[in-house]
């Protein structure tokens, strides 16, 4: 594949940008890759991996030889101007992670951002994504859903973001780690409460396990949780979730929706729905 891509245009030669593919890889049973991503992984010119020791074992599987670069969470900002470069010469790129989609909780997601901005074109290779495969087999609400990714280090942040569970009405997808499982599993019954929850660990490999239970029957068991775990725990009933936020103060109701991307119309509406009052009282109350 040359390295500059040429076409003619009104008597004018112009060299166009190569294509940004985002490769879904197997997370786990390597089977479950797709024969387009094998076909895309083969023609690119570059592979910019999470982890190249990782993405090496796959392409050596598969007996695929390409150039690859490292492109982790501690080094994509670093990476992503050599890429868009190479990109702007007519190199294709393909972004893998370690595990299933990328950009999802993984790398990605900097550089796609960039790309758009420079109108190069992003194209989504479809696979695998352990979000999506817990959901689907875990028996809770599959209509709506949200997805957190892991949770943050910080503990006020932390507190945040479980408190956000504690009064979603949809059902919440975590990713974490064996050894945080216990801790995030206490923080759970502390404010979340009573509520199924599932654990899907080591999926579409040999020791893959959904366990459906509550938070304090899973506390007893998460010692021996070992492997790549994704969380999903039941929404709260909605008349619960009413009462929560008729309970706070209407700066507070505001802000609730706020942070969910409502304008002030909408969020006025919503609030006076929730309260069972007429919109213009809400109304007259922001204005003063």
């Amino acid at each position: 594949m040359n390295a500059y891509i040429l076409k003619l245009e009104k008597g004018i030669v112009v060299k166009m940008n190569g294509n940004l593919y985002l490769v879904a890889t197997p997370i786990g049973n390597l089977e479950d890759i797709t024969l387009r991503a094998l076909r895309v992984l083969k023609e690119v010119d570059l592979i910019a991996a999470e982890d190249t020791r990782n993405t090496l074992k796959l392409l050596n599987h598969f007996n695929i030889k390409k150039p690859l670069i490292s492109n982790h969470r501690h080094n994509e900002e670093e990476r992503e101007n050599l890429l868009i470069n190479k990109l702007k010469e007519g190199n294709n790129i393909a972004i893998v992670s370690d595990a299933g989609t990328p950009g999802i909780s993984d790398p990605g997601e900097v550089l796609v951002k960039k790309a758009i901005s420079e109108n190069i074109k992003v194209i989504p290779i479809p696979g695998a994504c352990a979000a999506i495969n817990g959901l689907i087999a875990s028996g809770l609400d599959t209509k709506e859903f949200v997805f957190l990714g892991f949770l943050p280090l910080n503990k006020k942040l932390r507190k945040e973001k479980l408190e956000e569970i504690r009064n979603e009405t949809k059902t919440c997808i975590i990713y974490e780690s064996p050894h945080k499982i216990k801790e995030t599993l206490s923080n759970l019954k502390d404010i979340v409460g009573k509520r199924k929850i599932v654990v899907a660990r080591e999926m579409t490999k040999i020791h893959e396990e959904f366990i459906r239970c509550n938070i304090e029957e899973l506390i007893e068991k998460s010692d021996h949780l070992i492997g790549e775990i994704v969380l999903l725990i039941e929404g709260a009933e909605k008349k619960k979730k009413e009462n929560i936020l008729n309970n706070l103060s209407l700066e507070e109701h505001y802000k609730f929706y706020e942070k969910n991307g409502l304008d002030k119309k909408e969020i006025i509406k919503q609030i006076a729905k929730d309260r069972k009052v007429n919109k213009n009282e809400i109304y007259k109350y922001f204005i003063k």
